[in-house]
Parts: structure tokens; sequence; C-alpha cells
């Protein structure tokens, strides 16, 4: 995975109003509901699965706040897909592809997550800047992402370690290199789909928000298969012993 980097001059430049484009006619999508997921943890879908991912979900108003910059996107027809994958806002702690998840791995993995949660109290967050992941070189025209970098902190890294650490020893699964403890760089996606000719006035949107900085705090790990929509398998409350879903 390609590693986050400061947006471009020439859109962290722009200035002035944004440029008047007109709003979606459809009101943008909710994250997908926080209702229970099925008891179990359903067995990996061998083709259907694009990949697995962990990710540390926030307190409802840093999730709020979140939620302003994909519906603001949205309006402006910058970027849908979050809201139309029915994602949640969230870091993403660790990328796994679907077949790392072979065989009994899924099931050893959600009970060592519970008790990871379990031992940690809320994880408090300070989203402070913007960015955007830089071009491809081998496809410069791909769609850009834009995401809110958190400000790191001794909390933050320990607990991406002792999960790194966790998967290795618990699910005897490999962690992807973007993903290593000396590799990973945390972020909050906003838009993972803004066309590159408008990278610029997607940038200007958001800092017409004037949503940065905020804090607030990670409540949660989830585990979740990322597909053409993304299925909650496990959530943990941190510093609690119940939670969503079921090993």
């Amino acid at each position: 995975m390609a590693q986050g980097a400061a947006p471009s001059a020439a859109a962290a430049a722009a200035g002035g109003g944004c440029p008047s484009v007109p709003a979606a006619t459809t009101p943008p999508g909710t994250p997908r509901s926080s209702a229970a997921p099925a008891a179990a943890p359903p067995p990996p879908h061998s083709a259907a699965a694009g990949h697995y991912a962990v990710e540390l979900y926030f307190d409802p108003a840093l999730e709020n706040q979140v939620l302003k910059a994909w519906n603001a996107l949205a309006r402006r027809q910058l970027s849908s897909r979050l809201i139309d994958t029915a994602s949640r806002p969230h870091l993403p702690l660790l990328h796994l592809p679907a077949a790392a998840l072979h065989g009994d791995a899924l099931p050893r993995l959600a009970p060592s997550l519970r008790a990871l949660a379990s031992r940690l109290d809320p994880l408090p967050l300070a989203l402070s800047s913007l960015a955007a992941l830089p071009p491809n070189s081998s496809a410069p025209h791909d769609p850009g992402v834009l995401f809110l970098a958190p400000t790191p902190s001794a909390a933050l890294l320990g607990l991406h370690a002792q999960l790194c650490e966790l998967l290795r020893k618990d699910a005897g699964v490999e962690v992807p290199d973007a993903f290593r403890p000396d590799h990973w760089v945390p972020r909050c996606a906003v838009a993972v789909d803004v066309p590159r000719g408008r990278m610029a006035e997607a940038f200007c949107v958001l800092r017409e928000l004037k949503l940065l900085p905020v804090s607030g705090y990670g409540m949660d790990i989830a585990l979740v298969e990322v597909g053409p929509a993304v299925r909650e398998l496990v959530s943990y409350p941190l510093g609690g012993s119940g939670g969503a879903g079921a090993d």
C-alpha cells in the first residue's frame, strides 16, 4: 500500500472560494448500521472477499465530524464510494488479503481481538492534518485518495504494535509490509475516488468545512470484510468485555 504524503503544491495552494459545481440531487447515504451481525463470524469468501481489515472506530462525535467531510464531497459529486460501500469512519490498523485468513485463522483471530480490546482504554485521537496519497506512477490517472492524519501518539502506535504481534502469534498470519509497525502510516480516509482533475476542488471543499483539528476517541476494534460492500464480522469495545458478533 502506498504511504501517506503531503498534498501537491497546486492542490494545497488553491485559494479562494471553491468552484461552483451542481450538487448531487440524491442525498448522500449514511454509514452502515451498528446493529449486531450474525452470532458467529462467517467463514472467508474465497472469491467474493477483496480483503479483510481491522479497523479502529471512533466515538459518535468524532465519527460525525468525518461524516461531514464524506457528505460534503458526495454533495459536490467528488467522491461517494465510502458511503456507497456502507463503510464507517475509522483508522485502518491492518489490511489482509482474503487468502491470509484461511482455515481456522479467522475464528482464532476474533477472540484474540476481544481480549486485546478488553485490556485497553478508549484511545485519545487528534485528527490534525489533511493530505493525499501520491499518484501511482504506473497509473497516474487513477482516482485520488484524501485522508485526515492523526497526530501520532505512543498509545496509538502501541495499540498497532500489539495488534501486529497478536496477528502473528494467535492467527499465524504475517503482517503485510505496509502495516508493519516501522512502516505504518495511520490515516482516516475521507475520499478514495476523487477524479485527478478535481483534487484541488476537493481540498477546497474540505478546507471550507474547517473541521481540523478535531479530537475524540478510538472506541472499538472491528474486523470487517471489504468487497463491493463492507461487512462487519465482529467488533469489540475498548475497555469492555462484550461486543458485536461472537467467536
